[in-house]
């Protein structure tokens, strides 16, 4: 049963403007002077020439009557004089059938007395025919085939319903920009979700709580939306966030009985960053308690399932983010990965999931599993949303200071990676000994991840077989959580104040309140003494030293832009039969270096697969780069059949 606590559970003609507008015109800007005057005729065989002959006012209405048949909306428009049909005549027609409210525009080929100059004014501001530059609009172009149908494509975005199934943040800001809803009704539409997929039927059990403040919070930000704009494309946008991420309006629990009344004083760093993009933190979710492992089953919450069966481990430790974002719980969500908790739910749910550069986000107010390799990180449908969520969060924060070495390496916007031809020209090393097939399972997950190999060269990349230096010496290395908890935990704890519950790992013990499957876990963490010791400084340094090393060498060797593995050997286990994972979500924390896992195709029995893009520090950026381009490229996400 869901714990609710105490709180509720550029393309295109002249519709566009700079370059792309000489592409209308012949290959030639029009001079100032074409800029209020009709087209000649050499510009018309120019255009004509090119295959871009002028559109017919039949054409033109006729275009926009398909348009609104797609959209399922009425369509009435009076028919138009002439043999063309000129920008101003075009917007003045649009604005009477979309019922659009004049606006003041500042064209200076636009007189403010002109009888068309609101109509210009109200397209321009939805986005629909915007100018040749910011300051000419063309009013008496001749709109050819290629703007109608650009013009086409953009109307029936514009007015087809609001579907909120798979919506991407910026769907959401266009829904919300063009009036079809508000941020308030946003949350309400995705908390309708929650109830009917997460709390009854399937029963996903993905939320823990619920913010009780989340319709307030949205009203006010649909208030302050239409007094002064958006402060970002996570304005007004619910996401989820990990239940190991503090919260100063909602518990903090780790998923564990223990701290099931621990309100931290203060946000997380990277919700607090958040919270100033404009997003709401619609709710926490469940994890593998303490993110100790990865099948997402906690004293608090229970076990969460698989939206893609039922049967299934979610993956984990975010299994609950992973379940509720591929579920359409909200926007997108946030996780964290020691080992691989965020990349390992992310392929087992038909996601995006990025383990930044350990530094390029704060860790600050995250319960902590081994701060040597921990990391917060977005977990989304598509890859524009995860760059969008990392955009709002990386940064530097003075209370952690891993995300000093991130200072002048972070890019204005992961945003501006976000190309379709990111693959043209591209190296890739294929590490071939991580994608292994001698067992059933496997096979199926390699047969996915092969097949991958081959579209990233359809997409234009050169893919290159690799082995990866001292790949056997790495993996015998553990990993740091089994060291460092304890005095991390304690140290979280005691940041808590005089009002933590308990106060150190031995407390939590005694008291019972606590996974018992994980209780021999707990000892043997905390019956460590020191970090003083040989064995603990041998596996910092020489571990890290080691992958690092390994990692830059093989691809300066082979002039690699990433290397790509399957994200996990294994698909989604069956609940009850054990889950494992294989070592590849290693290189990654052992390193330092960031990763990215992105939906790669589904198994012969339906369950996804994700392929993982490592790269050098601070590269997200390539990284996003390649990952959206194979996405664009192939779209293999499909949401859960049993949550529509």
């Amino acid at each position: 049963m869901t714990y609710h606590g105490s709180v509720l559970k550029k393309s295109g003609a002249l519709l566009l403007a700079g370059a792309v507008v000489a592409t209308t015109w012949g290959g030639t800007l029009p001079s100032a002077s074409a800029a209020t005057a009709t087209p000649t005729s050499k510009t018309t065989v120019a255009a004509v020439s090119k295959g871009k002959a002028p559109a017919t006012p039949t054409a033109f209405i006729q275009a926009m009557e398909e348009a609104a048949t797609l959209a399922g909306v009425p369509f009435k428009m009076d028919k138009l004089s002439g043999t063309t049909v000129q920008r101003k005549d075009a917007a003045v027609a649009l604005q009477q059938w979309l019922k659009l409210d004049s606006t003041t525009e500042s064209f200076k080929d636009v007189p403010d007395k002109a009888t068309f100059a609101g109509a210009v004014g109200a397209l321009n501001t939805a986005g629909l025919m915007k100018g040749y530059t910011e300051s000419l609009f063309l009013p008496n172009a001749v709109l050819t085939e290629n703007d109608l149908s650009v013009l086409k494509d953009r109307i029936y975005n514009y007015i087809k319903p609001f579907v909120l199934e798979e919506a991407t943040i910026m769907d959401l800001q266009a829904a919300m920009t063009q009036g079809k809803l508000t941020s308030k009704e946003l949350v309400q539409k995705y908390l309708d979700r929650i109830e009917k997929y997460d709390d009854q039927g399937v029963s996903i059990n993905a939320v823990l709580t619920l913010n009780p403040d989340a319709l307030q919070i949205a009203e006010r930000l649909d208030e302050e939306r239409a007094a002064q704009g958006a402060r970002s494309p996570l304005h007004g946008v619910p996401v989820l966030v990990k239940d190991n991420y503090d919260t100063n309006d909602m518990p903090t629990t780790a998923g564990c009985i223990c701290l099931k009344d621990s309100i931290p004083a203060h946000d997380a760093e990277q919700v607090k960053k958040l919270k100033a993009a404009g997003a709401i933190i619609l709710g926490k979710t469940n994890l593998h308690e303490f993110a100790f492992g990865i099948t997402t089953s906690s004293s608090l919450g229970g076990q969460t399932l698989n939206p893609y069966a039922l049967d299934h481990y979610p993956g984990g430790s975010s299994g609950g983010t992973g379940a509720a974002i591929a579920s359409n719980f909200a926007a997108a969500g946030m996780g964290t990965d020691t080992g691989g908790s965020i990349r390992i739910p992310s392929s087992f749910n038909s996601l995006v999931g990025i383990r930044p550069t350990i530094g390029l986000s704060s860790r600050e107010g995250i319960i902590p599993l081994a701060l040597t390799q921990d990391v917060g990180g977005p977990m989304a449908r598509t890859v524009s949303d995860a760059a969008i969520m990392l955009d709002a969060t990386a940064g530097y924060d003075k209370k952690d200071v891993a995300t000093a070495y991130a200072v002048g390496k972070i890019p204005s916007s992961y945003k501006d990676f976000l190309d379709v031809n990111g693959l043209k020209g591209a190296r890739i090393g294929v590490a071939t000994e991580l994608i292994p097939s001698t067992k059933a399972e496997e096979k199926a997950v390699a047969d996915v991840i092969n097949t991958a190999v081959e579209e990233l060269k359809s997409l234009g990349a050169t893919a290159v077989p690799i082995s990866i230096p001292n790949l056997a010496e790495i993996n015998k290395y553990p990993s740091l959580s089994g060291y460092e908890f304890k005095f991390q935990l304690n140290d979280y704890l005691d940041s808590l104040g005089a009002d933590a519950p308990y106060h150190s790992l031995s407390e939590i013990i005694a008291s019972g309140e606590f996974d018992k499957s994980q209780e021999q876990s707990m000892k043997t963490r905390d019956a460590r003494q020191t970090l003083e010791t040989t064995e603990y400084k041998d596996i910092v340094l020489k571990r890290t030293k080691v992958t690092r090393e390994s990692l830059l060498k093989v691809m300066a060797d082979n002039n690699l832009d990433a290397v790509i593995y399957p994200t996990s050997t294994q698909a989604a286990g069956v609940i009850g039969e054990g889950q494992t994972s294989g070592g590849n979500n290693r290189l990654s924390p052992f390193s330092g270096f960031p990763a990215i896992t992105v939906p790669a195709g589904f198994t012969s029995d339906g369950l996804p697969v994700g392929m993982e893009f490592l790269g050098r520090a601070f590269d997200e950026g390539t990284l996003i780069k390649l990952a959206y381009s194979y996405e664009q490229g192939t779209h293999h996400r499909q949401a859960p059949k049993l949550t529509p």
